[in-house]
C-alpha cells in the first residue's frame, strides 16, 4: 500500500484514497490520484496523504473493505486530516459506512467537482445549472445525514449553491428541482433562439472543446481579442462565450469557448449543462484543444470525446490543436503524428495563422456549389437563399431565377426540390 504524507498546516487537510481493481494499472491510479489533488486545490483544500489500494473489487459496504478503512482511520487521526476524498464514486451506503468508521466527512471526486463548479459558476443559468447537479447528487444521500450535515462548516462537498436545502425533507427537495428544471428549459429556449438569430445571418459557428485547462480561454483571446478570463486552474470556464472570427479568406464565422471536461465527468453535470452544450453538437467544426504538456494527452483526447459522443456531438468535424508549444516540443511531434492537427501556442501566437487557415479550409470543405431554379413567385425561397448562402451568379430563364449558390449540405437538403437534373460541387 503505497502511501505519500505532506506536512502542510492551512486550510482543510484531505486524505486521497484511490483503489486499483484487478489488473488495472497502478501507474494509472497514482496519475488519477495527481489529477484528483489539483481538483482538491483548485476547490480550495490541501492534500495531506494519499493511499492506493489494490483489490480484485470495491466492498459493496465501505468501498475499500472493513480493515482498510481502520487503517485509514489511523492515517487521518495522524496527518490530522479534516476529510477523505475518494477517486471514485461512493454510493450513499458506502459513504454513510465510512464516515462512521473514519470519524469524518467522506466524499468522492464527484463531491469535489460539482464543489468547484459551485464555487465557478457566474451566469443565472449556470448556477441554475449547478445547483440542479448539485442537489441531483444530494437526495440520495439525504438518509440518516441531516443532523450531522447541519453541524459541518461548509467545507469540500456541503457547500455551494442549495446547500441549505440539504436540511429540508425531500419532498421540498423535489418542488426545487422541479423549480429549476423548469427554469432551465425557460433559460435554453432563450439561448435556443439567440442561435437561430445567428443562423439566419449565414455566420458558421466553431466550438472550442477539450480537457479542462488546455487553455481554450487562451485560445479565444488570441483568435478574437475577447478579453475573457483566463486563469491557470481546473473549471475557470463554465458559462460559454461567443465572439466573431476573422478568417484568412475573408469569412466571418462564430467561436464558442465551452466548459472544459475530464476523465470522470460527473453525469449530474453533463446532464444540468446539456442545454450550455447544445451549441457543440450544432457546430460545424469543434476544435479540439489538447494540452501538449499533459502526462497523457491520448487519455485527455478519449475522456473529452467520450463526453462529446455522451451529448450527441460525436459525429461533427474536429480539427484537433496541440496546444502550449512554447513549454514544448512534444506539441510539434504530437501534431505529426496526428493527421491534420496543429500545434500552436495560444499564449504567445505560434501556429496561430496555421490553425485559422486550417479552420478555413475545413468550413469550406463542408459546402457546395449547387444550382437551384426558384420560380418567380418563390420570392420567400429567393430571400432565404441569400440569408443562408453565398450567391455566386444569378439570371433568369423560362421556369424562374436560376442561381449558383454556396450552402451548407444541409441546406442543399432543404432546397432539394429546386435543383434540376445538373448539379456543380
Amino acid at each position: 500500500m503505497p502511501t505519500k504524507l505532506i506536512d502542510r498546516s492551512f486550510r482543510e487537510r484531505i486524505v486521497l484514497v484511490a483503489l486499483v481493481a484487478g489488473a488495472a494499472s497502478l501507474t494509472n491510479a497514482e496519475a488519477s490520484l495527481d489529477e484528483l489533488g489539483r481538483l482538491v486545490d483548485t476547490a480550495g483544500a490541501d492534500e495531506a496523504g494519499r493511499v492506493v489500494q489494490r483489490r480484485e473489487r470495491p466492498d459493496p459496504a465501505t468501498y475499500i473493505g472493513q480493515g482498510k478503512a481502520r487503517e485509514l482511520h489511523e492515517l487521518c487521526e495522524s496527518v490530522d486530516a479534516d476529510t477523505v476524498v475518494f477517486d471514485d464514486e461512493l454510493s450513499p451506503a458506502q459513504q454513510r459506512n465510512l464516515e462512521v468508521i473514519l470519524g469524518r466527512t467522506a466524499i468522492d471526486r464527484t463531491a469535489v467537482i460539482l464543489d468547484i463548479f459551485a464555487q465557478n459558476a457566474q451566469t443565472e443559468e449556470g448556477r441554475a445549472q449547478v445547483e440542479l447537479a448539485l442537489l441531483q447528487y444530494r437526495l440520495p444521500r439525504l438518509r440518516g445525514r441531516g443532523k450531522t450535515l447541519s453541524q459541518q462548516a461548509g467545507g469540500i462537498g456541503t457547500r455551494g449553491p442549495g446547500e441549505t436545502q440539504l436540511e429540508v425533507d425531500r419532498r421540498r427537495l423535489m418542488r426545487r428541482m422541479t423549480k429549476l428544471e423548469t427554469e432551465l428549459v425557460r433559460l435554453s429556449s432563450t439561448r435556443r433562439t439567440q442561435r437561430k438569430a445567428r443562423g439566419r445571418s449565414r455566420l458558421k459557428t466553431i466550438s472550442l472543446v477539450g480537457y479542462t485547462n488546455a487553455g481554450k480561454s487562451t485560445l479565444l483571446n488570441a483568435l478574437t481579442g475577447a478579453g475573457v478570463l483566463v486563469a491557470d486552474r481546473l473549471f475557470a470556464t463554465l458559462d460559454p462565450r461567443t465572439r466573431r472570427l476573422l478568417l484568412p479568406n475573408g469569412d466571418t464565422a462564430l467561436c464558442s469557448d465551452t466548459v472544459g471536461f475530464i476523465r470522470k465527468l460527473p453525469h449530474q453535470l453533463v446532464e444540468s449543462f446539456r442545454s450550455t452544450l447544445e451549441v457543440v453538437g450544432e457546430s460545424d467544426l469543434l476544435v479540439h484543444v489538447v494540452d501538449a504538456t499533459a502526462a497523457e494527452p491520448f487519455a485527455q483526447m478519449d475522456a473529452v470525446r467520450s463526453v462529446l459522443k455522451e451529448i450527441g456531438a460525436g459525429e461533427v468535424a474536429e480539427l484537433v490543436v496541440f496546444n502550449k508549444a512554447d513549454c514544448t516540443p512534444e506539441a510539434a511531434r504530437l501534431a505529426a503524428s496526428v493527421p491534420g492537427s496543429v500545434a500552436i501556442s495560444a499564449s504567445t501566437g505560434e501556429g496561430i495563422g496555421e490553425l485559422l487557415a486550417s479552420v478555413a479550409d475545413r468550413l469550406r470543405t463542408n459546402d457546395l456549389v449547387v444550382e437551384l431554379v426558384v420560380p418567380f413567385d418563390r420570392g420567400d425561397v429567393l430571400a432565404a437563399l441569400h440569408r443562408e448562402g453565398e450567391i455566386l451568379a444569378q439570371d433568369q430563364i423560362e421556369a424562374g431565377i436560376r442561381l449558383h449558390v454556396v450552402l451548407a449540405r444541409d441546406g442543399v437538403q432543404r432546397y432539394a426540390q429546386f435543383v434540376p437534373d445538373r448539379q456543380t460541387s
